[in-house]
């Protein structure tokens, strides 16, 4: 009680010193979840936030605290929920399985998560539960708690309930704390956490002095009347920062338009695909044909009589001039026709190869700019070596309403092919073809291991350079060769991990062909060289059903892997289905099947989406249950360079890595579970682009379409 009163005596003075308002800022605690020095309050991290902290409070097995090393990373995954994950240990590098004392050292890796509870009135209070070091064989620091806060003036005032399993009675209990912000950079805190009075002082460096990357921000405690501690001082360091600059939330809400008759679904022409529309694997025949040979000139389609007027039309330069601006924005395989009343344009993207939804951005744009004819509709096709993904109509005028005032657009999307009417007038050849131009990709390769008996953190650390010369239709040659940087002991030759190391050299080289079949089916298939360790000759085979609005994905994958040097071989067979909640920017996946190691079991995983990256929450069950959270970042900006004659140079779009742990039962290493190699050409990255490229994300993206075209025009 006597604690208690001095807690509350402290949050009095502090609230008669106050002269104004400011809004007290959360941040990461010294144990990982946001809140004070100990203990939570009701606040989570904003989504699509990410933090990473690192603080020398160590709490020894939930008995006493002493100098040592938390490294935590956090982050908002969705509106109201917050997890993180925490290294704690005594040493970075002492490999624990020799010398002495062995059995009281710590290595640590605990996960937790905080839900903030919806629909309470913000002018009441907030309201959070949440839990500490979730699953697992050995829990020491397993804690379950209800917070509660309110924020008056420039103080917030938290109280709560826990249950812990910690011997020294920390959060095992009522605790309550109290933060007072007496600059936007600098608060003070001071807290009881169910066996102590803390208190401690923090200060924030804002982004705009860190050129609006991130905030920093440091923390302490200065004094604790704790039995269980070897030192009243302790300090910690944290860096947060959105985790993407094109999250959907940061762009202005698309408002909607008043109504107008929709943009129709049926041919403006007859369609004449020559019997062949059923094959759906390149856009029309004549435009992978004739397009490259006729000319404004030459119109084999148009009626004589109206051919002399579509070309001494203001329409023919304006598509001219679209086919131009096209080009110098960095597309491939250009082609613009027009008739009477619709300008066509099939492009493929190769410069904003983050997210396709850019590209179509730019292009819808350049469109409503060039081409000021009245009534006049647009029919755009995306493709990829020459396979259509999809097609986007609508007028022309009314587009161009929603570049200047922001009005939603009435746009027709569909998977596939666009549907090119006759009487089409081509404006030249088709240009910057995109064969035999080779493209390069760089980015890090890894193989890591962390919070072992070994030390917190072993890797094996390389580069990789990927070749991708696509030769023709759907098809092309990938190599990938890789070098090691650097690689911690334990990788090198002779250390415990040496076999986990990364192989140096040509690791594939395939050649890949791919098939748009019809009813939303691909089929893709990889022949080739593969190295996992050992050299195999590999088949790999995967066909893919994409629903017509792309929120429904169901693929099968099998491969085969014939070792070169013996005889013997391995395979595997797998199913996978993915939900693309675009609503939400989530997407599930769930797959199961026999991998490449002989264990069989299911996978699930759900990605929270921000702009390019997303952070992904997963479950496996083969031989192991493994928990786990994993980011995904580009390593490459928003737009590339162009290709020139000789190629392209760029980074990866999507980088991943992530941190695991087995549950259930003790915590052991596992390799490899799980495991389907490929490389990065498969139907997900190539096709779908990762559930980002239907109509159902189209329409829940297009505040992004505007700006990618006010940016890059």
């Amino acid at each position: 009680m006597l604690k208690l009163n001095t807690l509350l005596g402290v949050a009095a003075f502090s609230s008669a010193s106050a002269l104004s308002a400011t809004p007290v800022k959360s941040h990461q605690s010294l144990v990982g979840y946001t809140g004070l020095i100990n203990t939570p309050n009701a606040d989570v991290v904003d989504k699509g936030v990410v933090g990473f902290g690192y603080n020398n409070q160590l709490d020894k097995h939930g008995r006493y605290t002493l100098d040592g090393h938390n490294f935590i990373v956090h982050a908002g995954l969705y509106d109201g929920l917050e997890v993180s994950g925490m290294i704690a240990t005594d040493s970075i590098h002492e490999n624990f399985l020799q010398g002495y004392g062995q059995g009281d050292r710590i290595r640590d890796l605990s996960f937790n998560a905080k839900y903030q509870i919806p629909y309470i009135p913000k002018d009441w209070f907030n309201l959070a539960i949440g839990g500490k070091d979730i699953g697992g064989d050995v829990n020491f620091y397993e804690t379950y708690y209800a917070v509660a806060s309110k924020e008056l003036f420039s103080f917030k005032f938290s109280a709560g309930l826990a249950k812990s399993k910690r011997l020294n009675g920390v959060m095992d209990g009522f605790f309550a704390g109290v933060e007072y912000q007496v600059f936007d950079w600098f608060s003070l805190q001071a807290e009881h956490d169910a066996e102590a009075f803390n208190a401690g002082a923090k200060v924030t460096i804002p982004k705009k002095w860190l050129y609006d990357i991130g905030e920093l921000t440091f923390t302490s405690r200065f004094y604790s009347n704790t039995d269980y501690s070897e030192e009243d001082t302790y300090w910690g360091i944290n860096f947060s920062m959105p985790l993407s600059s094109e999250d959907k939330q940061n762009y202005k809400k698309v408002e909607a338009a008043p109504y107008v008759a929709p943009v129709a679904t049926k041919p403006i022409a007859k369609i004449d695909d020559h019997g062949l529309g059923f094959i759906q694997t390149a856009m029309a025949p004549e435009l992978a044909e004739q397009a490259k040979a006729l000319t404004v000139a030459s119109v084999k389609q148009a009626p004589a009589k109206n051919t002399q007027n579509l070309a001494n039309s203001s329409l023919n330069s304006q598509v001219i001039e679209l086919k131009e601006a096209l080009i110098n924005d960095g597309f491939e395989y250009v082609v613009v026709g027009y008739n009477l009343n619709t300008v066509f344009v099939n492009f493929e993207n190769s410069v904003f190869n983050r997210n396709d939804i850019d590209a179509i951005g730019v292009v819808l744009g350049r469109i409503a700019e060039s081409v000021t004819n009245e009534n006049t509709h647009f029919n755009v096709q995306l493709s990829k070596t020459d396979i259509p993904l999809i097609a986007i109509q609508g007028k022309v005028d009314n587009y161009r309403l929603f570049i200047e005032k922001g009005v939603s657009p009435d746009l027709n999307v569909q998977q596939g092919k666009a549907s090119i009417p006759e009487g089409v007038v081509w404006a030249g050849k088709a240009e910057a073809s995109p064969y035999f131009k080779p493209r390069l990709t760089l980015s890090p390769a890894t193989s890591t291991t962390y919070a072992t008996d070994l030390g917190v953190l072993d890797y094996s650390l390389g580069l990789r350079a990927e070749l991708d010369v696509p030769l023709w239709q759907g098809g092309g040659i990938k190599v990938t060769g890789q070098t090691i940087l650097d690689e911690t002991s334990d990788f090198e030759d002779n250390g415990a991990f040496n076999n986990y190391s990364l192989d140096e050299g040509i690791v594939n080289a395939m050649l890949h062909q791919t098939f748009a079949l019809p009813y939303g089916f691909y089929n893709q298939t990889q022949i080739g060289f593969y190295k996992d360790y050992f050299d195999y000759k590999a088949i790999i085979n995967e066909t893919a059903w994409l629903s017509p609005e792309g929120r429904h994905k169901v693929s099968a994958k099998i491969a085969y892997f014939d070792y070169a040097d013996y005889r013997a071989s391995r395979e595997y067979e797998t199913l996978s289905y993915q939900y693309n909640w675009v609503e939400q920017d989530i997407t599930f996946h769930a797959t199961a099947g026999k991998y490449f190691y002989g264990d069989s079991g299911y996978q699930l995983e759900s990605r929270f989406w921000f702009g390019d990256s997303y952070v992904a929450v997963y479950y496996e069950n083969t031989d192991a249950q493994i928990a786990g959270v994993a980011i995904n970042i580009p390593l490459t900006p928003r737009k590339d360079m162009k290709v020139t004659p000789f190629g392209q140079l760029k980074g990866r779009e999507n980088w991943r890595i992530g941190l695991s742990t087995q549950i259930g039962e003790r915590n052991v290493l596992v390799f490899n579970q799980g495991y389907a190699p490929s490389s990065q050409v498969t139907l997900d990255n190539t096709m779908f682009k990762r559930g980002r490229l239907s109509s159902s994300y189209i329409y829940s993206n297009l505040a992004r379409m505007k700006e990618a075209y006010e940016s890059y025009k």
